[in-house]
C-alpha cells in the first residue's frame, strides 16, 4: 500500500509505520520526491516535517477508552499549525483546520488570542519533593516550603487563586496554603515509606525513595511494589500480575510469544517495553531489600524475556537471529549431542553446523555475528581471609570477571531486535542462601573486558560450615547466567574466644 502511494507522489506517517519506512517517507518529502504527507495527529510532536500549507481534517478523535469522540487538545493543534513554516524557503505559512461550525469561534478564540498557562506542579509535588530529597536540596520543611517560592506555581498563587483553591491573595493567605501543601505531600511521602521525617521538621530520604527517584518511577508505584510483593509472590509476568494492566499484559504475553501487533497497539506495546525494563529493574531492588532471593532472580529472568522477547521455558536458541521453533527442536534433536544453548552451537564444527542448520551463507553470517556478540565470561571468586570468619563479622566475596570480546575492541549494544530501542547489557552478582531463601548481597555490575568487584554481607550468629550460593545473572541475555556453590567455616565470635 505504501508502495503504491508513493508512486503516485503520496506519503502517509503513522504511529504503526515500521522506523524504516517513516524514516523513507520523510526524507521523500524533505526532499521533495513527493508533495503530499497524509499523518496521524499523534505524529505532529515526534516528526520534524514542514510544509507550506497544512490541511488539520478534523478536530476530533474516538477515543477508546471513553468509547465517544474527543477534541484535540488546542496544545496539538498549536503544534500542528507550527509545521506550516519554512523558514528562508517562504514569507509565510498557511493553515486550514477543518471543524464543525458551531465550533469555530471557540478555535478563533483559542488560536488567535493568548490564553493563560497555569502550573501543574502541585498535581505531581509528591514525586519532585521526594527527588528533591533525596538529592538533598530539601532537608526540611522550611526548605520545602522555600522551595515552593521559587517556582512557576507560587508566581501563579496570585494572579489565578480560585484555579489553585486559593480563599485570598494575602501573605498570610499564601503562607498557609504553601505550609498545608507541603505538609500534606510529606505526610504522604511518609505514609508511603519514601520519606522519614525526624522531630516532626526534618527529613531524610528512605530506600524506596532512592529507588523512585533513581529510575523516575511515581511514588505510588514503588509504594505498590513494596506493599504487594511478597516471597511467594509468583511470576510477575502472568495474567494474575497487579502492576500492569490488562492491555499491557496482553501486549506483553504478545511479546514473548513473539506474536506481531499492528497500529496504535504496536506504539504501546513499545512503551510498554521500555517502562517494563525500568520497573523491573527497580523491582530487584525492592525485593532485594526486603532479602528475597528466588523472587529477586525471577525478576532477573523476566527482564531477559522483556529484552529477547522469548518465555523462559522456550529454547535459548530461539535468541539467534532466522531461527524458528521448528530450527530449536531440530537443534535439540541433534543426533549425537543435543545443541540447546548457544555455547553448544559454538561448539560444533563449521560442516556440522551447516549441515544441520540448513541455511544461507547470509543467514549463518548473522547467527557466527550473534554468537561473537554473545557474552562469554569467566568468573573466579575468593572467600577473603576466609580461614578467619567469625560470627557475626562482614564476610568480604572477592569476584573476578573476564570477558572474552572474540577479537572485538568493545562489547557494544544487546543484540535484541525485538527491543525497540539499543540497550547496554547489565548484570547482577547476587549471594544467597537457597535454604532459607535469604538474598545476602547483590550489586549491580557494567562489565567491558575486565572487573574485580566485592561483595560483602554478615556472618550467621551461629558457628559452623555454612554453604552459599555466588549468582551472576544477566538483564538482558538467556543462557549464559553462572551459579556457584561455596562453603565458609564460622568460628567463635572474637569476644567468645577471648573469654
Amino acid at each position: 500500500m505504501l508502495r503504491a502511494t508513493l508512486h503516485h507522489g503520496v506519503g502517509y506517517l503513522h504511529e504503526g509505520l515500521s522506523s524504516l519506512d517513516q524514516e523513507v517517507v520523510s526524507q521523500l518529502f524533505e526532499a521533495g520526491w513527493i508533495q503530499v504527507c497524509v499523518m496521524s495527529s499523534s505524529m505532529c510532536w515526534g516528526v520534524p516535517l514542514s510544509a507550506h500549507l497544512v490541511v488539520v481534517m478534523g478536530t476530533q478523535y474516538y477515543d477508546g477508552q471513553e468509547n465517544a469522540h474527543t477534541d484535540y487538545p488546542v496544545t496539538d493543534l498549536l503544534q500542528m499549525m507550527g509545521h506550516a513554516s519554512r523558514p528562508l524557503l517562504d514569507n509565510s505559512g498557511k493553515c486550514v483546520i477543518f471543524c464543525h461550525a458551531p465550533r469555530k469561534e471557540y478555535y478563533k478564540k483559542f488560536l488567535y488570542e493568548a490564553f493563560p498557562v497555569e502550573s501543574h506542579l502541585h498535581h505531581f509535588l509528591h514525586d519532585n519533593f521526594n527527588a528533591e530529597v533525596v538529592a538533598g536540596v530539601i532537608e526540611n520543611k522550611q526548605d520545602a516550603v522555600d522551595y515552593l517560592t521559587w517556582t512557576f506555581t507560587y508566581r501563579r498563587l496570585t494572579q489565578n487563586p480560585n484555579y489553585y483553591n486559593l480563599q485570598g491573595v494575602s501573605h498570610r493567605h499564601l503562607s498557609d496554603h504553601l505550609s498545608e501543601l507541603v505538609e500534606n505531600t510529606l505526610t504522604d511521602l511518609e505514609r508511603s515509606k519514601c520519606v522519614a521525617i525526624e522531630e516532626d521538621m526534618d527529613l531524610s530520604p528512605l530506600n524506596l525513595g532512592m529507588i523512585a527517584s533513581y529510575y523516575y518511577i511515581s511514588y505510588t508505584t514503588i509504594e505498590r511494589f513494596s506493599s504487594s510483593l511478597t516471597p511467594k509472590t509468583k511470576d510477575e509476568g502472568s495474567s494474575g500480575n497487579p502492576f500492569f494492566s490488562l492491555r499491557a499484559n496482553v501486549l506483553l504475553q504478545a511479546h514473548f510469544s513473539r506474536q506481531s501487533v499492528g497500529g496504535n497497539l504496536a506504539l504501546d506495546q513499545r512503551e510498554v517495553l521500555l517502562s517494563g525494563s525500568r520497573l523491573l529493574q527497580a523491582m530487584v531492588d525492592v525485593i532485594s531489600s526486603n532479602g528475597w532471593l528466588s523472587l529477586a532472580l525471577l525478576a532477573m529472568e523476566v527482564s531477559q524475556m522483556v529484552t529477547q522477547g522469548i518465555w523462559e521455558r522456550d529454547s535459548m536458541l530461539l535468541q539467534l537471529p532466522h531461527f524458528t521453533k521448528d530450527m530449536a527442536k531440530k537443534c535439540q534433536e541433534n543426533p549425537g549431542k543435543s545443541i540447546e544453548t548457544v555455547f553448544d552451537l559454538v561448539e560444533m564444527e563449521d560442516d556440522e553446523r551447516r549441515e544441520l542448520l540448513q541455511m544461507s551463507d547470509s543467514q549463518l553470517l548473522d547467527i557466527v555475528r550473534f554468537c561473537n556478540r554473545f557474552p562469554n565470561i569467566d568468573m573466579s571468586y575468593e572467600v577473603m581471609d576466609g580461614d578467619n570468619v567469625r560470627a557475626g563479622e562482614d564476610i568480604t566475596l572477592l569476584v573476578t570477571l573476564e570477558r572474552d570480546l572474540e577479537g572485538r575492541t568493545e562489547v557494544g549494544p544487546v543484540d535484541s531486535p525485538r527491543y525497540p530501542k539499543a540497550k547496554e547489557e547489565g548484570w547482577w552478582l547476587v549471594v544467597g542462601d537457597t535454604k532459607s531463601n535469604q538474598l545476602l548481597a547483590i550489586k549491580r555490575v557494567s562489565l567491558q573486558r575486565k572487573s574485580k568487584v566485592k561483595l560483602e554481607f554478615a556472618a550467621p550468629a551461629d558457628t559452623g560450615r555454612k554453604s552459599y550460593t555466588l549468582y551472576f545473572m544477566c538483564d538482558s541475555y538467556l543462557g549464559c547466567d553462572q551459579e556457584y556453590n561455596f562453603s565458609v567455616d564460622v568460628g567463635e565470635a572474637a569476644g567468645l574466644d577471648e573469654e
